[in-house]
């Protein structure tokens, strides 16, 4: 219900300041963060898993889409989009689990350190193999099931002379992903499964005391905490049609982990919170800035709108803006934030 009133309220309030045809392409990216702070909040939020290769992650999604069915592929395959979300998956699935193998059973700092040299090795890897991936002079991608949003101008404005909801496409896509995923997280997370982890989140050797495989579980959270940032790569090609290696930059690894910060860590409903919130800083600078006729660099404006909200949240929230219900959280955490 909390979702539902956050998602609402958002919108409600954008219609009053922005256009429909701005509004829907950014719903449409702001439904793609969501994906991206959901699978972080799988790995960290349910498990304690510290991961900074989010951008790699993210990249194997959208370069699985431009390498694999994109017209300007330099590999010229040309398949469906279909072939490209499912090679999405499995690539990532198969790379977290050749990760997870030799570091989960090690303390949370060696996954976080081997997290952060592979994120640098995909990044490179996109940057120079230039054969293979066009490197930086990125791969344009056509737009998804172009022949739906033909029949929705045909519909909405069959007298405009383009397309004036450019994303609604995407959007209605992206928007029945995360509602699918969320429900599906908010299942495994009140399940048997959901409780284990929690329990290794707070003490892994009671865990392993009980009889629980905490390794396995470990692995099987980071497999799809990993593979949800691949499906929310595969959209973000489609809904910016081109992809660069820039994209890459560890940056937009710490933007996620500030949307689950800030929206709570362990709860879904805060990761989509943290995911519009994250959109709404990333697009607000820039559109006052040109309102006002500023002179100053909208980079540096985000990053102090983040750095101010971070300390706001440590300071006067620490559990996060909509954390999880009580039964949810984890022992340890809930003593922690009534100490602090």
């Amino acid at each position: 219900m909390g979702v539902v009133v956050v998602v609402g309220l958002s919108i409600l309030v954008s219609l009053f300041i922005f256009e429909l045809s701005f509004i829907v392409p950014t719903y449409a990216v702001a439904g793609m963060w969501i994906l991206l702070a959901l699978g972080l909040n799988v790995q960290w939020g349910y498990a304690g898993l510290i991961n900074f290769s989010v951008a790699a992650f993210w990249g194997i999604g959208m370069y699985s889409v431009a390498l694999l069915s994109a017209p300007g592929s330099p590999l010229g395959f040309e398949f469906n989009p279909g072939v490209a979300l499912v090679a999405a998956i499995v690539v990532s699935a198969l790379t977290a689990l050749i990760i997870g193998i030799p570091t989960l059973r090690l303390r949370a700092d060696y996954l976080a350190i081997a997290s952060i040299g592979f994120a640098e090795i995909i990044r490179e890897l996109v940057s120079n193999e230039r054969e293979l991936t066009a490197g930086t002079q990125g791969v344009s991608i056509p737009a998804l099931l172009p022949e739906l949003a033909t029949s929705l101008d045909a519909v909405f404005a069959p007298d405009a002379p383009a397309f004036p909801y450019r994303g609604l496409v995407d959007f209605l896509l992206v928007a029945i992903t995360v509602f699918v995923v969320y429900l599906f997280l908010r299942r495994l997370h009140i399940s048997p499964w959901g409780r284990v982890l929690r329990t290794i989140r707070s003490d892994e050797d009671l865990a392993k005391a009980l009889g629980k495989n905490t390794y396995w579980l470990k692995m099987q959270a980071f497999v799809l905490g990993s593979v949800l940032m691949a499906i929310a790569g595969f959209f973000y090609a489609y809904q910016f049609r081109f992809v660069l290696p820039e994209t890459l930059e560890p940056i937009n690894t710490f933007y996620v982990w500030v949307a689950v910060i800030l929206g709570g860590t362990g709860s879904n409903r805060g990761a989509i919170l943290g995911g519009l919130t994250l959109v709404a800083v990333r697009v607000f600078p820039s559109f006052f800035i040109n309102f006002l006729a500023l002179d100053v660099n909208v980079g540096a404006v985000r990053l102090l709108i983040v750095g101010l909200l971070i300390i706001g949240i440590v300071r006067f929230r620490p559990q996060g803006i909509l954390p999880p219900r009580s039964e949810l959280i984890w022992p340890a955490a809930r003593d922690g934030g009534e100490k602090q």
